[in-house]
């Protein structure tokens, strides 16, 4: 058995040697991926452009859109007239936040009574969110020391006038460096796509060109046809995990808190049910051009649903049951605990036996489908 698996798989080396072209972007792609999302790519939107329509221009307005400006979040770009004017430089995208402020500010302010506008340009997802959240905080903020100087003005103390001082404490990632976000999330979605579509391709690949027949005439049954096919694919795989690895701890400075050979382990599993999948994909595809577009609404659904882009518990209970069907789901909590927490079995126990349980269903669902496809 085992002679027979090691020479499917001396077959599966030579031939992917043979293509170093291809080899070479499989080995070099995660890294390219990597260093877009390091370098290129920033979630924490910041010097968003910012047009001012200040009617009062009077010492409480200046204090008001020099708060904006000092936080780094908001840029004053240019300076505008009225509320329309500010409208069509949004609709131009010559600024993506217009900040309105009305006549006689500083009356209005001594009296509590003072109301700014804030005109944000919905059609851009990321910059909407930061800029509605962070024009709130700095509001709140703004006048909440507007509130302190009135009473200290009136002298009474200060103490009774915040009677609650919540206090923030970031665990893992207290300066909120996006790249350390990144890496265990990354590294998920890298295997998963590797496993994948290297998997899924090369089947189809090799039943197109009638080579597969040729093999099943050899005594080589089907189980250990579908091992020896696996074991290179396996190999880059795990590959790929250790250069994204390496280059995101030594390159970007993420510390990697954990058991490395729990994960190496760990990631091992997923892997295999990144490979079990890609050969269920093989499978249900009657071509190579079905087999890819497969592997692209596989690959992109699982991204969005198993938590990559968007938090899990955010998402509808139909499509978090959904997620399920992607081992991306289970392996993105565990990269996440074990390389940022620090975390052990103990608490990852529950993940690693829905990837486990994962890996072994979808291993005998592919291998039926593959025997009777055969």
């Amino acid at each position: 058995m085992w002679k027979r698996i090691w020479a499917i798989t001396q077959k599966e080396f030579i031939h992917t040697l043979r293509d170093r072209s291809t080899l070479g972007l499989l080995l070099t792609l995660p890294l390219l991926q990597l260093f877009l999302f390091g370098f290129a790519i920033d979630i924490n939107i910041s010097h968003i452009p910012m047009a001012v329509a200040d009617q009062s221009l009077d010492a409480a307005s200046h204090a008001f859109v020099a708060a904006m400006q000092n936080s780094g979040y908001f840029d004053v770009t240019m300076v505008v007239n009225s509320e329309a004017e500010a409208t069509r430089v949004i609709d131009a995208g010559d600024a993506q936040v217009a900040l309105i402020i009305p006549t006689d500010f500083a009356a209005l302010v001594a009296r509590g009574e003072a109301q700014a506008l804030m005109l944000i340009d919905g059609s851009d997802l990321f910059t909407t969110m930061a800029a509605f959240n962070v024009a709130t905080v700095i509001a709140q903020t703004h006048a909440s020391e507007l509130v302190m100087e009135r009473v200290a003005r009136s002298g009474l103390p200060i103490t009774g006038a915040l009677p609650l001082d919540t206090r923030v404490r970031i665990l893992y990632n207290p300066d909120q460096i996006q790249i350390w976000l990144v890496i265990p999330s990354m590294t998920a979605m890298l295997l998963q796509t590797a496993s994948v579509a290297m998997t899924a391709l090369a089947v189809v690949r090799e039943r197109e060109a009638g080579t597969m027949e040729q093999l099943l005439v050899t005594p080589i049954r089907p189980l250990e046809l579908m091992l020896g096919k696996m074991a290179p694919n396996l190999v880059i795989a795990m590959i790929n995990m250790l250069t994204v690895v390496a280059a995101g701890v030594t390159i970007f400075g993420v510390p990697f808190r954990g058991s490395f050979w729990l994960f190496f382990i760990l990631s091992l599993l997923y892997v295999f049910s990144g490979l079990w999948l890609g050969l269920f994909i093989s499978t249900i595809s009657k071509n190579l051009k079905q087999a890819q577009q497969l592997i692209t609404m596989i690959i992109m659904i699982g991204t969005v649903l198993g938590g990559f882009l968007f938090p899990r518990h955010s998402m509808p209970p139909l499509l978090q049951w959904a997620g399920n069907l992607f081992p991306m789901t289970f392996f993105i909590p565990i990269a996440r605990g074990i390389v940022t927490k620090g975390v052990g079995l103990d608490s990852l126990w529950s993940h690693v036996i829905a990837l486990g349980l994962y890996s072994l269903g979808m291993m005998i669902l592919a291998a039926r489908l593959f025997r009777q496809r055969l």
